[in-house]
C-alpha cells in the first residue's frame, strides 16, 4: 500500500533538492549496501548534489550532534534526508525543526531505547566485525530523550515498512507513522534487501 501526498501542500511544482543525507543503523556504517547504493545513485543522476553518509557514533547523543552540526546551514526547502532502521528513528527526530525537509524511513525503529537495552556492551560493526564498539547504558537514556512525543509534519516522511522485517513489528511502525504517507510491502526484510524495486519511487518522494 503506498499513500502519496502532494509534496509541497499547494499543488504547484517546487525545485529538486540540492542536498540529501544518509543514515544508516545500529552496528552498521556508510558501506552498508543501501547507502552504498545511494552514493552510486547520486554519482550517476545527481553529481551536482550535495551528498553526506557520515560514520554515526554509538552515542546517540553524540550522533545527533553530529547531524545537526552537519546540516545546520543546510537549506530548509531543498534538503532531503534518508534513514534505515536506528537511521530512521534518528530522521525522524532531526526532522522535527527542519519543517522544509523530504524524508524516507525505512523500516524504523519506534523504541530503540527498549529494543537495543538488549545489546548493551561490546557490539560488531555488520560490514566488518573486526570493527568494534561498545554500547553503552546510558545511551538507552539518550535514546528516551530523543525519541519525539508526536511527529511533526508527516506528510513529508515517507515510511517504507516491509511485514517481513525479521527484527522490528511493522504493525508498531505502521501505527507510529500513519498520519504519513506508508509503503507497506508483503514481504522484503529488515535490511530492504530488494531495495533497488523501489529506489526510483523513494528518490521521486525526495524530489531528488
Amino acid at each position: 500500500m503506498f499513500i502519496a501526498s502532494d509534496p509541497a501542500g499547494s499543488g504547484t511544482e517546487t525545485p529538486r533538492r540540492s542536498h540529501l543525507l544518509y543514515l544508516h543503523g545500529f552496528r552498521s556504517s556508510p558501506r552498508s549496501a543501501k547507502a552504498v547504493r545511494m552514493q552510486t545513485w547520486v554519482a550517476a543522476h545527481r553529481p551536482d548534489l550535495h551528498f553526506a553518509c557520515p560514520q554515526l557514533p554509538p552515542s546517540p547523543r553524540a550522533a545527533f550532534a553530529l547531524l545537526q552540526t552537519l546540516t545546520q546551514d543546510w537549506p530548509a526547502e531543498r534538503s532531503a534526508v534518508m534513514g534505515s532502521s536506528l537511521g530512521g528513528f534518528y530522521t525522524s527526530a532531526l526532522i522535527q525543526d527542519r519543517p522544509g525537509w523530504r524524508a524516507v524511513v525505512i523500516n524504523p525503529a519506534v523504541d530503540p531505547a527498549r529494543d537495543l537495552a538488549a545489546y548493551i556492551g561490546e557490539q560488531s560493526c555488520w560490514q566488518d566485525p573486526a570493527e568494534r564498539f561498545f554500547f553503552q547504558p546510558e545511551f538507552v537514556d539518550e535514546l528516551c530523550t530523543l525519541r519525539p512525543e508526536r511527529l511533526l509534519n508527516p506528510e513529508r516522511c515517507l515510511a517504507v515498512v516491509a511485514k517481513g522485517d525479521e527484527l522490528l513489528d511493522w504493525r508498531e511502525m505502521q501505527a507510529r507513522y500513519a498520519a504519513g504517507p506508508i509503503q507497506l510491502l508483503e514481504g522484503s526484510d529488515h535490511g530492504l534487501s530488494d531495495f533497488e524495486d523501489h529506489l526510483e519511487g523513494l528518490v521521486r518522494f525526495l524530489q531528488l
